[in-house]
């Protein structure tokens, strides 16, 4: 198979890994850079170009979009799509998962567990919106950060309405959450492909901090989950509509509850922990599922 993988760097591990998993298994691999690349939107006929010449003859593609991208790499999947290639994530589903408000009101309509969330536009409620989370401490969260980036915890009633005072001078949307005491500023990250949990890490940030992001300074171990916790990864993605997912989780008092479902989640962390070749568990569902024009978002924007 001839596949492409949408990355801005080879060098990235994950991007790399995921090179050299394909090119074991015979494959032909090219990394893409997806800012690179321009349009034909030509009815009938959509092409990709890529540094002076048409991208041809690609049986799938593997999208690894930033969230500082994805207007214009979701762009870039879609043109593929219309193409009839194979995308192992498709551009509605990226879109889908990186919107954090729709994200959540689609998993809340399908009852999957989810900390208490309020949103708002404006301040003039505030007192209320706090009540709606269960009170302080509860998490403050701006809707385009990554990576833990714009997420704060406020200890205090006072504390939060001074963070979502300063967050509206920004003209930014407001996102309040219930703080998940009992996860001890743990989180479990289950690597979704199909409909198979592959691999599961339990990540703790470090003393002092709530956030147990790796790129934070958190420290990731293996981890058991329950059949209830699989059983909501697999169907959050599901629900995403993502083949492959990075789905972030919450040990509750009321059971599991999502955090966030990633379609581009990173590779190191979860292959050093685990030992496991998941970049080859990638390949293998793309060598099982692609086939020319099998899209099931086609026409749905």
């Amino acid at each position: 198979m001839k596949i492409g993988i949408l990355s801005r760097k080879a060098t990235i591990y994950s991007t790399n890994s995921l090179v050299e998993a394909a090119t074991k298994r015979g494959h032909e691999v090219s990394v893409i850079d997806p800012l690179l690349c321009y349009m034909d939107i030509t009815s009938h006929h959509p092409a990709i170009h890529y540094k002076g010449k048409k991208l041809e003859g690609f049986d799938a593609i593997i999208p690894r979009i930033g969230a500082s991208i994805t207007f214009y790499g979701t762009a870039v999947v879609r043109q593929f799509e219309m193409m009839g290639v194979y995308s192992v994530n498709e551009s509605v589903a990226i879109s889908r998962s990186r919107d954090k408000l729709r994200s959540l009101q689609l998993l809340a309509r399908k009852g999957i567990g989810l900390p208490v969330t309020g949103f708002a536009h404006s301040t003039k409620f505030t007192d209320d919106l706090i009540s709606i989370v269960g009170g302080a401490p509860l998490v403050i969260k701006m809707i385009e950060g990554t990576q833990g980036i714009g997420v704060v915890l406020a200890e205090t009633k006072k504390a939060a309405q001074s963070v979502i005072q300063a967050l509206r001078s920004l003209d930014a949307n407001i996102l309040v959450q219930e703080f998940i005491k009992e996860s001890s500023g743990t989180d479990i990250r289950c690597w979704v492909i199909g409909s198979k949990v592959v691999a599961t890490m339990k990540r703790q940030g470090p003393e002092g901090e709530f956030r147990s992001n790796l790129h934070r300074g958190g420290q990731a171990t293996n981890i058991k989950i329950t059949p209830e916790e699989r059983s909501t990864a697999v169907r959050a993605a599901k629900i995403m509509g993502l083949h492959v997912a990075g789905v972030d989780l919450l040990r509750s008092n009321h059971g599991p509850v999502i955090m966030e479902v990633n379609s581009s989640p990173g590779l190191k962390g979860i292959e050093a922990v685990t030992g496991l070749d998941i970049a080859g568990k990638v390949i293998d569902y793309i060598e099982e599922n692609a086939s020319p024009g099998k899209t099931t978002t086609i026409g749905k924007g």
